[in-house]
């Protein structure tokens, strides 16, 4: 085996150039071991693995610095950059990231798991560069999927006017995690494979072989013919009227096209875009027929590629499955999609309702501001973005949607910890950016009917109103199966108690429960109250309860700071019960690191092992202060006896 001796890209060098296609196979084979057994991203690894070898091949990393944009895409480059001895640890707890990480080694320039990143980030870090007099290559790898959004064009606008040796590589492979979407996709494929194109290819050919070898000359002006005409119909143009110089289209998986074309790149000292055309999923059959579903996937069957099959439905297919049905009902609705259609459930919606289904490419910020339009129209838009990617469109939320108080619904997919994908892709600050927001309603359903009952409302609604709902299968509990009806900032008494009150929101609210039941076999009766609205707050309830009970536990799967248990303390000092015990459990004031959902949860205290230990403790402490205030009381009491001398 040619990886097993190399632990830095300086081993890859020496390398002959004509084994660098077994080392290929080599990295192919340990990803998709890897990912089978441990899930992961597979399709987007195994389609730059030719790329990758080419760039550390060509490059003096980590002086010269790469940037993977989204990421996603970075385990080859970490095999290459000594981490194939830890390679198994790859996405657990404590192991290392499925995204490029600045604190994890010297050859991840910069942090990304988001889209788009990659050109702005690395036309900074070349200016930073030359204020400090180096000299080292930037390379930016973007796939054809993050050009979608207008972060992108905004960097290469930018770096057109700087004029920097900046070194874009396009890595086009028709596919961001859905299919490719919008003008500039269709740009794209056109060129590559437009009949005016092929057939210019040909007839030059043919025109080439019927000239006599007549010297030189004659074969520079042809090609010169060719490549001036080449360039009228090639995407060239787009990119060289944005101040780059444009090469390619190249084969992304010939090793030996690439290492010639990148050793010609570095010696330029102007923006340069390299265009290369790559397969998602190459070289294993399964994610080459399927990369939708083996972009991002769970542990599989390398033989057969199968995954293992689930009755159980997730949070983002019963949203889906229930859009579906409602728009059956209401032909005002409509769905919008961040390139992410199967991920967020809305496949079904898309195949049902085609001409009112709308996938905008990787622009949330556009997203949001398109769904505002159309609710200005009369229209019922729902937003299905992952809590994470949605953080990108704050400012549209507040100006375009919420101040003019349209009626759009946001569906935030992945809210609260998501696991292995780590710090990028946690969402655990929705809560606290959207519950200050004016006009907007915000829910959290506790299970798969409070959900489907909850878009129900939500449709139904004159303004803007937000569902978070976690990732991974739809809790489906018989015990709460009869659902009472939804009202503006009613919550739900689960359970009636004496000593102490647990109020939770969405995911967390059935460990909750767990808990409570833990804490009956010990003696003691909690409340368990099942928020459904974090805006607004059941405040009669809450505050009903806070007198009887003077401790409360608040439950989120969110940032403490400005988050759900935030809104119970504003309540309760505005209401001036500063008396009331509160204890929240939510996530402290930190990125969370990847891991397996149930570790982290344990971590946070978030299962019902830790909601239980808490409200132990909050009872404990309560006891100790109601002790010393009798003991301070009986001993205020004695002197006054003592001096009046009783």
């Amino acid at each position: 085996m040619l990886l097993k001796d190399i632990s830095s890209p300086e081993d890859l060098k020496g390398i002959p150039k004509e084994k660098l296609p077994i080392l290929a196979e080599e990295l192919r084979h340990v990803i998709i071991e890897q990912v089978s057994s441990g899930g992961g991203h597979l399709a987007s690894n195994l389609g730059v693995i030719e790329l990758t070898i080419a760039l550390h091949y060509v490059l003096n990393a980590p002086t010269d610095k790469i940037i993977w944009d989204v990421g996603h895409q970075s385990y080859p480059h970490k095999l290459l950059t000594g981490r194939k001895d830890i390679f198994h640890t790859l996405r657990r707890y404590k192991g290392i990231s499925g995204f490029p990480k600045i604190e994890e080694s010297p050859y991840d320039t910069f942090g990304t798991g988001h889209s788009s990143t990659s050109i702005s980030a690395a036309l900074g870090i070349i200016e930073g560069r030359d204020k400090k007099g180096e000299n080292f290559k930037v390379v930016a790898v973007i796939g054809d999927g993050s050009m979608t959004s207008g972060l992108a064009f905004e960097a290469l606008n930018h770096a057109g006017q700087m004029k920097k040796d900046l070194l874009v590589i396009l890595n086009d492979n028709e596919m961001s995690i859905s299919p490719n979407v919008g003008a500039l996709s269709v740009y794209l494929n056109r060129i590559l494979t437009g009949e005016i194109y092929q057939r210019f290819k040909k007839e030059t050919k043919s025109f080439l072989e019927q000239i006599p070898k007549l010297g030189v000359p004659v074969s520079k002006i042809a090609q010169r013919t060719e490549e001036m005409l080449r360039r009228l119909f090639l995407p060239g143009i787009l990119f060289e009227e944005l101040g780059f110089t444009y090469i390619g289209p190249i084969d992304g998986h010939d090793i030996g096209t690439l290492i010639e074309t990148f050793q010609r790149a570095i010696t330029k000292d102007s923006p340069l875009l390299i265009h290369v055309i790559t397969k998602k999923g190459r070289g294993y059959k399964f994610s080459e027929e399927n990369p939708c579903i083996f972009h991002g996937i769970g542990p599989f069957d390398m033989e057969t590629g199968a995954t293992t099959s689930d009755t159980i439905p997730t949070y983002s297919e019963v949203f889906g499955q229930t859009l579906t049905e409602l728009a059956e009902e209401d032909d005002r609705i409509v769905a919008i999609s961040a390139a992410m259609r199967e991920g967020t459930g809305l496949d079904c919606f898309a195949k049902k309702h085609p001409k009112r289904f709308y996938d905008v490419g990787i622009a949330e910020p556009h997203a949001v501001t398109f769904a505002a339009g159309l609710a200005s129209e009369g229209l019922r838009p729902v937003v299905a973005i992952y809590s994470t990617f949605l953080q990108r469109a704050y400012d549209q939320i507040v100006h375009d949607v919420c101040l003019q108080n349209l009626p759009v619904v946001f569906a935030l997919d992945r809210a609260g910890i998501v696991g292995e994908d780590g710090a990028t892709h946690q969402g655990l600050f929705d809560i606290s950016y959207l519950r200050h927001v004016p006009n907007l309603i915000f829910m959290a359903p506790k299970d798969s009917l409070e959900l489907r009952e909850m878009l129900r409302f939500a449709l139904r609604h004159d303004g803007p109103i937000a569902i978070r709902y976690p990732r991974g299968k739809a809790i489906q509990d018989k015990y709460y199966g009869i659902l009472t009806e939804l009202e503006i900032g009613k919550a739900e008494l689960m359970l009636e108690g004496n000593e102490i009150a647990i109020i939770a929101a969405g995911n967390s609210v059935y460990p909750s429960l767990r808990a409570a039941y833990m804490l009956l076999r010990d003696g003691i009766r909690p409340y368990v109250i099942n928020a459904r609205f974090i805006k607004p707050l059941d405040k009669n309830l809450i505050l009903s309860i806070a007198e009887r009970t003077k401790n409360i536990v608040t439950v989120e799967e969110n940032v403490l700071d400005g988050g759900f248990g935030s809104a119970i303390l504003e309540s309760l000092s505005e209401a001036g019960l500063i008396d009331v015990q509160v204890r929240r459990i939510g996530i402290n004031n930190e990125f969370v690191e990847h891991g397996s959902q149930s570790i982290l949860m344990a971590k946070f205290n978030l299962d019902e092992s830790g909601i239980y230990k808490v409200c132990k403790t909050c009872i404990q402490s309560s006891s100790k202060n109601e002790n010393k205030w009798v003991s301070t009381l009986k001993r205020g009491l004695t002197k006054t006896l003592t001096f009046k001398g009783l």
